[in-house]
């Protein structure tokens, strides 16, 4: 995800892939969709023209509905495949292409051609192929196919003819409809809500917003887990539209996930073990690894609980152990017709590693990566405050110490007269390429967190882009500076005050579109009005500052000065507790 993680919108395609890139579906041939394939008899045939072969053989072998088909009268996704017709689990032979536009070839088992899938998702109401048989076939070999004419309508491994070399006897055929090899697994429904209690003393624990409880909390999100003997029992809720999961992951980043989800199907839940290898559609579970499931569908709530075992064979090879450290992740999102669509918000990511079948913990997590809180940090603090308040600061000192020490002010008068006017120039500078340098620190982190440009940020990146060369302007432009008495002195500062204006609209309008981004999502409206409030604060005080510039009031710069300040401090409370 993501960091997770994890769930984009799926076409509805075979294996979620529109452009039959299907090699993951090589073995049992099953669509990674989520849901059971249709067991009666398919709407289409697949037919060979010879029954007979010899070596080298080519054999034409077409798929095409069926004239008496009821329904859909097309398919849109489709697998061919030939194996051994003794032992079906063997790849045998290679495909050549009749129509490229809608068919392609693809490498399953290390054979390249060995299967033949889709292009697109057009419909299609006829496919034809050529089988090549090998030097090395068995004696039969028989064509399989997987057809999806939808998401959740799908036949798969539909046996199709068997052929035999000459003066071979064809080993009798089972005609049959339906699938080979699918399982089904029952979930009860759950009769009442979770619990949070017990956390930290009988289970471990996630929860968002921190110490909720799903009993009487719908705004809720909610994992616990305890040790059962072998197994562990996993308890999942949150408020949903379509999905609820959570996944475990040895990093903070999306990919190579092992994700378990609870799908909102109309009037039911559907719970599936899947694996993400990065920001990609996740790959169901064609194994039923999931015992004991439950669901319950309450008040906009999904719900739902199973048990795993701890250990689990060799051959599921992308489920994890659970007596190893994982960081957790939770997210949800939309569905349609069972199919899940990217996360809503950013996934809840645990604080640190826990083990699962360790003792049970109350644990915390955010939904912001550090990095993008130390990004907003840097902008925040340097660009509204240091920016606009460090220069007043030095004023107010020099005022403050002027107005209320009198006394003191003639043996000091030459001690500050010789600051301002050989050292504050310098000062001034340094400072500027200070807050330069520190901006263009909270500028990189973003890149640093997703690896290059975020295609999902609209227009804040832009405008952050906007900013960061309107600050490196700045300090370039001072470079050039004319002298005070030059006749073109006035043309330099009209374009300083210009870009730094800028500069300033700019980043406050990058940072409203920011707070929301979904890396950070800030809490709205609360953060909104704060923002906001900011903004009339500054316009109001620069107002006044302009207006007593000749007869500066030491009591407005501190006023402005707290103010600033106690803006500041909320809005990076909020941060911290997102």
């Amino acid at each position: 995800c993501s960091p997770l993680l994890i769930f984009i919108l799926c076409s509805e395609t075979v294996i979620c892939y529109s452009d039959g890139k299907v090699e993951v579906a090589c073995g049992d041939m099953t669509p990674q969709h989520g849901h059971e394939p249709i067991t009666k008899n398919p709407p289409f045939n697949i037919t060979a023209d010879k029954s007979q072969f010899s070596p080298g053989d080519k054999i034409k072998v077409t798929l095409s509905m069926a004239s008496s088909s009821e329904g859909k009268h097309y398919f849109k996704g489709f697998l061919i495949e030939a194996r051994n017709a003794g032992n079906l689990n063997e790849i045998v032979g290679s495909f050549k292409l009749i129509d490229p536009e809608i068919s392609q070839l693809l490498t399953c088992d290390s054979k390249e051609g060995s299967a033949v899938s889709h292009t697109g998702k057009s419909h299609k109401t006829e496919v034809q192929v050529i089988w090549v048989a090998p030097s090395d076939s068995p004696s039969s070999v028989q064509f399989l196919v997987t057809v999806a004419q939808g998401y959740k309508e799908y036949w798969v491994k539909s046996p199709g003819p068997v052929v035999s070399q000459n003066g071979v006897a064809p080993p009798p055929q089972t005609t049959f409809g339906g699938s080979i090899g699918a399982q089904t697994t029952t979930s009860s429904i759950l009769s009442r809500s979770f619990t949070s209690e017990g956390c930290g003393s009988m289970k471990s624990c996630l929860r968002d917003p921190e110490g909720c409880d799903p009993q009487n909390d719908t705004a809720c999100h909610f994992l616990s887990f305890r040790a059962l003997g072998s197994s562990v029992m996993f308890e999942l809720s949150g408020p949903a539209e379509g999905y609820v999961s959570f996944a475990l992951s040895q990093d903070k980043w999306m990919g190579k996930d092992d994700v378990y989800l609870c799908i909102r199907d109309t009037d039911r839940v559907e719970i599936k073990a899947a694996y993400v290898s990065g920001r990609t559609h996740p790959v169901y579970s064609s194994q039923n690894i999931l015992k004991d499931t439950a669901w319950r569908l309450s008040d906009g709530v999904i719900q739902c609980s199973f048990r795993r075992d701890i250990i689990l064979p060799p051959e599921n090879l992308n489920r994890f152990s659970l007596d190893q450290m994982y960081y957790l992740f939770m997210a949800h999102g939309r569905a349609e017709d069972g199919r899940t669509h990217r996360h809503d918000r950013q996934p809840l990511i645990s604080t640190y590693q826990t083990k699962i079948t360790g003792p049970p913990e109350d644990l915390t997590g955010s939904r912001s990566p550090l990095l993008m809180k130390y990004h907003v940090f840097f902008i925040l603090f340097f660009l509204l405050f240091f920016f606009f308040c460090f220069w007043f600061f030095f004023f107010f000192f020099f005022f403050f110490f002027v107005f209320f020490y009198f006394f003191f002010f003639f043996f000091f008068f030459f001690f500050f007269f010789f600051f301002f006017f050989f050292f504050y120039p310098q000062l001034h500078r340094m400072l500027m390429a200070l807050t330069v340098l520190l901006t263009l620190v909270g500028f990189v982190l973003p890149f640093m967190y997703r690896g290059g440009w975020s295609k999902r940020a609209g227009i804040h990146p832009y405008l952050g882009c906007v900013v960061m060369a309107l600050a490196v302007i700045q300090p370039v432009m001072a470079l050039f500076r004319p002298a005070p008495d030059a006749s073109r002195r006035y043309i330099f500062n009209w374009m300083h005050f210009g870009t730094g204006t800028a500069a300033q609209v700019v980043a406050v309008v990058t940072i409203f579109l920011g707070i929301h981004q979904q890396a950070l999502s800030l809490p709205a409206p609360w953060s909104t009005g704060v923002l906001a409030a900011i903004v009339v604060w500054f316009v109001l005080a620069d107002l006044v500052l302009e207006v007593h510039q000749r007869g500066f009031l030491p009591i407005v710069l501190a006023i402005y000065l707290c103010g600033n300040l106690g803006f500041l401090t909320v809005l990076l409370w909020t941060i911290s507790a997102v």
